[in-house]
């Protein structure tokens, strides 16, 4: 399992998703390889984690660069390795380095992961690279990823390919407590909030004004921050600047803390707009959290009738305001949300769909059925 931070996991969808699934495999009897990016403790890092063999090797710390250089030390790493039977790479952007590790692998798949090309951080160059890594993914791969039906139909109508659709799993809480929620001077049920990197297609810009725009009594707590976001950071800073309802508490690294702040909401704001299926989204779900979500196919295809929608500050204030005026109405939709997470969202269940796609791979049944030529795809 190569592309992501890798594991333990502390940051990211993919890095859960490579924890919980590779840990279910190992469990199951599989020797699962994770390749993770080290920050110069290589001494002291962990060789096995949940059964799972951790190979560090290094990055390049800048935005750009990180996730590739770090791909192409992996990629370099594989030619002097022992044949594996299946490689799963995480990010349509490594898809470069997929013809390398196709020498050492049976088979190789590529999780696609969401429209990383429309993501607001990357400039022309980087949105011209995603869209070419897109295009090579389907072309290099014997099988693609999608954690939503909607990025599979984006494949089907871009490329003309079928990807296998995987969701993540999501993790169903109930009694957490809310003790710690007295470090942050909240009460049970009685703040809205945020959980999201400082980027654009997050619209965090828009859900603090969707909140603003209310008559909520309740704070509103914003959890997050962003490494490449300096400007939209200072945006957000300068828009609650003077208001004390909305509270800025930076990026939680607490998954206890984290697991209060979502059970104990009185609503969850998703403003979520270019992946898949989301692991915060997914994460609230498993909370019971009452839900408004940005209207964007791919929070519908999860939410199903068990949230709110919105797409301007003016619908997000209305729903923030039925929260509050309709509590216990609020946390029937919250339940039903947590039911459809755990009826639908199951990591045993994805383990297993990953089992099923790797044993496919390793008998060399390639799924993916590419139509377009290089020229075409360069073109795209």
């Amino acid at each position: 399992m190569v592309g992501t931070r890798g594991v333990p996991a502390r940051y990211g969808g993919f890095e859960t998703a490579v924890e919980e699934i590779g840990t279910r495999l190992a469990a199951r009897g599989h020797e699962v390889i994770v390749y993770c990016r080290s920050h110069g403790d290589d001494a002291s890092a962990p060789g096995v984690h949940n059964g799972m063999i951790l190979v560090h090797l290094p990055a390049l710390r800048r935005k750009s660069l990180e996730t590739l250089s770090h791909t192409a030390c992996c990629a370099l790493h594989s030619l002097r390795s022992r044949r594996c039977d299946v490689t799963i790479v995480f990010n349509a952007a490594n898809s470069v380095f997929l013809p390398v590790f196709r020498v050492r692998s049976t088979g190789v798949a590529t999780h696609v992961d969401g429209l990383e090309w429309k993501r607001s951080k990357w400039g022309t160059i980087g949105k011209r690279y995603y869209r070419l890594a897109e295009g090579l993914a389907t072309r290099w791969s014997d099988a693609l990823i999608c954690d939503a039906e909607g990025i599979a139909e984006y494949y089907r109508d871009e490329f003309g390919v079928d990807g296998d659709v995987i969701a993540y799993g999501a993790p169903i809480l109930h009694d957490v407590g809310d003790a710690l929620l007295v470090g942050l001077a909240l009460e049970r049920r009685r703040y809205h909030l945020i959980v999201a990197r400082f980027e654009p297609e997050n619209h965090v810009v828009l859900g603090i004004e969707g909140y603003r725009k209310s008559r909520a009594q309740y704070p509103l707590v914003v959890v997050g921050a962003a490494p490449y976001s300096d400007a939209y950071t200072r945006r957000i800073h300068d828009l609650v600047a003077g208001d004390r309802r909305v509270r800025l508490v930076g990026a939680v690294w607490d998954q206890a803390l984290l697991d209060q702040l979502y059970v104990n909401a009185a609503s969850y704001v998703h403003g979520h707009s270019v992946g898949g299926t989301n692991p915060s989204l997914l994460r609230a779900m498993g909370a019971g959290s009452p839900i408004a979500a940005f209207d964007v196919n791919f929070n519908r295809e999860v939410l199903g009738e068990s949230g709110q929608f919105w797409a301007t500050a003016r619908e997000l204030a209305a729903a923030i305001d039925d929260v509050e005026e309709h509590p216990a109405t609020s946390r029937l939709r919250g339940e039903g949300a947590r039911a459809r997470a755990s009826a639908r969202y199951q990591w045993d269940s994805v383990a297993v769909e990953y089992e099923q796609l790797c044993s496919r791979l390793a008998r060399k049944e390639a799924t993916t059925a590419q139509t377009l030529s290089f020229r075409e795809i360069l073109r795209r």
